[in-house]
């Protein structure tokens, strides 16, 4: 019986690191299982390798033994998520996650969880951009970066406008249009470092983003949205106590009519521009369904690189499954032949 081993180190990793649960967790993650269902089958991965009694082993036999193990425990759509997500990884392009929704639809909260999940570091809120870019300009010179998205057409003023022009979303399109700028940016400057990103935020706007532009990343764009108009105001409640009183209910609740119109605005433009909008209910199921997409979307245009990892993957299946045939030959036998 080969020896236990308290440590494995992985031969063609650059510094010949030891395997690690926690790094493995995070891979598994991806497929959509929950952190502590990745963490123990992360475990169960370790165990495995330790009985083997290798001190040494390839990435290409943990990812096999990863497959063997996650089919097992959680299923063969486990393994074909993670089997594409692993031929992801072998890419030269970044993948930048532009994630887009109504106020209040949970957007930061479902960015920051596909981000621990796919184990992307860098996300940012077009917010957040908004705030950069209105301390560089005077309020006089560009007054409506300095309003929320929902009431940016206040700064708007008295403008001799038509009378049929659709103020709230006239002065959202054009916050939208200036965040674009700095959004754009980042997406730039994420592809010079091919850095994976996630932006998220009311101005990523179906229409506005062109994927085509930026050939050198692989740029996936969603949409969030609550259509019940109960559930969606209570998002704001639930804001106001996480954020100890700092954004109030009563903001929101005041200008909530304006929200659920440009909510209904957007989500006609992703219709018109065939992107995929995800209700968020579940966080879970919310979390899973972006998961998928995000992972197939991505894998669908896999470059030669991806192919290969893909043909590795499918070659451990094929290992796992001459291996399990052979066990149960084994098994066969011993039970005095086949029957």
């Amino acid at each position: 019986m080969p020896e236990r081993l308290d440590k494995i180190i992985i031969t063609d990793e650059e510094h010949h690191l030891p395997y690690s649960k926690g790094l493995m967790a995070v891979s598994i993650m991806a497929t959509g299982l929950a952190p502590d269902q990745a963490y123990n089958i992360a475990a169960l991965i370790q165990e495995e390798l330790r009985s083997q009694g290798n001190p040494t082993v390839t990435m290409k036999h943990i990812r096999c033994t990863a497959e063997d193990i996650l089919e097992s425990e959680a299923g063969t759509h486990y393994v074909d998520i993670y089997r594409k997500w692993q031929a992801v990884g072998h890419l030269s392009k970044p993948i930048i996650i532009l994630m887009g929704g109504a106020t209040g639809v949970g957007k930061s909260t479902v960015a920051t969880m596909l981000g621990a999940r796919l184990g992307i570091t860098r996300q940012v809120s077009t917010d957040v951009i908004r705030e950069v870019m209105r301390s560089s300009f005077a309020q006089d010179l560009v007054p409506v970066l300095y309003n929320s998205s929902f009431s940016a057409f206040e700064a708007l003023g008295s403008l001799p406008l038509p009378r049929t022009t659709d103020k709230v979303i006239l002065g959202f399109l054009e916050q939208a249009s200036m965040v674009w700028v700095g959004i754009r940016a980042l997406i730039e400057r994420a592809i010079v470092e091919r850095t994976n990103f996630i932006i998220e935020g009311a101005h990523v706007v179906p229409g506005i983003v062109d994927e085509k532009y930026f050939k050198d990343a692989f740029v996936v764009q969603l949409m969030l949205s609550v259509t019940d108009e109960n559930e969606h105001r209570s998002h704001f409640e639930i804001r106001e106590v996480e954020t100890e009183g700092a954004r109030p209910f009563s903001k929101y609740t005041e200008n909530f009519d304006n929200i659920r119109q440009i909510q209904d605005y957007v989500l006609r433009l992703a219709g018109e521009h065939r992107v995929p909008v995800f209700p968020c209910y579940s966080m879970d199921t919310t979390i899973s369904s972006v998961l998928d997409y995000v992972i197939n979307r991505t894998f669908a245009e896999y470059t030669e690189n991806g192919a290969k990892a893909m043909d590795e993957a499918m070659e451990c299946s094929v290992n796992n499954e001459l291996k399990a045939g052979a066990g149960r030959g084994a098994n066969a036998r011993q039970g005095g032949g086949l029957k």
